[in-house]
């Protein structure tokens, strides 16, 4: 009972500072002219939404670590090299997203970060991560406990865990789309990655990971009240690119990688569908979809964009429970 207390205290500090937050910062953002621009194929559904502020991912970044610290500081949580691996992806890949926004912001067009200058970044990213894993103890090993399975991968597990970084944290961004839909579906997989983080008590801190999971929730749902349709503030590549990698690296260190492709399937979903659609376009010079990834094809089919989130987070949850299922239970 001590562990949900925990985490409903986690939940409910990092969700009244986000709201608080959100509520200061999207003023700030108007006036800093920190817009979002919106594609010209999606004119005719967004056009509403040219000129929405961008950067919104700040809303949950900075109260996740501001209750992350607060908790610490109670003792509700303790400071293990597996938080710290955490928390050092989230910002890194949060700061990786801020100066793509930045610079999109500043060019006054969609033109970032290019995309070998972001996959210098998630590289660098991924051999820090990987020395502070080795460093703590841990082995190079691929272990998908609820099999029975051991893989030991040796220094392919750097590689690994670049992998599933850039693949974690693009997927959250090729879904980012929609008023809510990536916010919503991340709420629902760190809630799964908790409960599941809870019972993977055979990893070093195992429950703190839990506690900072729904750390994150609390801080998700406080911006969910920004960004539910109609949106106040989208959350940008800063946002998305944190909340994926991050999901990434808490499936690693509690050993769900797999589990993360269940608890993550959505995401998967529409990461997949992308690459279909451009592997079609470029060598079959034809399209499987009207539009990728799937959420906007099925807005050209006329598919209210409310009524598709919708179904995309009943779909989450289904899964989420899954997730937990073979995580936890099986």
């Amino acid at each position: 009972m001590l562990i949900l207390a925990k985490a409903a205290l986690a939940l409910m500090v990092s969700f009244i500072i986000s709201v608080i937050f959100g509520f200061v910062l999207i003023p700030f953002l108007k006036k800093m002219n920190a817009k979002q621009k919106v594609s010209i194929f999606l004119q005719n559904k967004h056009k509403k939404k040219d000129g929405t502020p961008t950067m919104g991912g700040l809303i949950f970044i900075i109260p996740t670590i501001l209750s992350t610290i607060i908790l610490i500081f109670m003792n509700k949580i303790e400071w293990t090299d597996n938080l710290f691996i955490i928390m050092f992806v989230f910002l890194a890949y949060a700061l990786l997203g801020f100066i793509d926004d930045y610079l999109i912001i500043k060019r006054h067009n969609n033109d970032g970060l290019t995309e070998i200058q972001k996959l210098i970044g998630q590289i660098l990213i991924a051999v820090i991560f990987f020395l502070i894993f080795m460093k703590s103890g841990r082995n190079p090993v691929l272990d998908i406990h609820t099999l029975g399975i051991t893989i030991d991968m040796g220094w392919l597990y750097g590689l690994f865990i670049l992998f599933v970084l850039v693949a974690s944290s693009n997927a959250v961004n090729l879904t980012d789309g929609l008023d809510g839909l990536a916010g919503g579906l991340s709420t629902i997989a760190f809630i799964s990655f908790g409960i599941i983080s809870f019972g993977s008590n055979w990893i070093a801190g195992n429950q703190d990971i839990g506690v900072f999971c729904f750390i994150l929730v609390g801080s998700l749902l406080g911006f969910l009240v920004y960004n539910t349709h109609p949106a106040k503030v989208f959350m940008g590549d800063t946002g998305s690119l944190a909340l994926g990698a991050t999901l990434a690296s808490v499936a690693i260190l509690t050993s769900h990688e797999i589990t993360l492709i269940v608890v993550a399937g959505v995401f998967v979903f529409e990461t997949i569908c992308s690459l279909i659609q451009m592997i079609a376009g470029r060598y079959f010079n034809r399209k499987i979809f009207l539009m990728a990834p799937f959420h906007h094809h099925l807005e050209k089919l006329g598919w209210q964009e409310t009524d598709i989130v919708k179904l995309f987070w009943i779909i989450g949850m289904v899964l989420g429970m899954g997730g937990i299922f073979f995580g936890v239970w099986l």
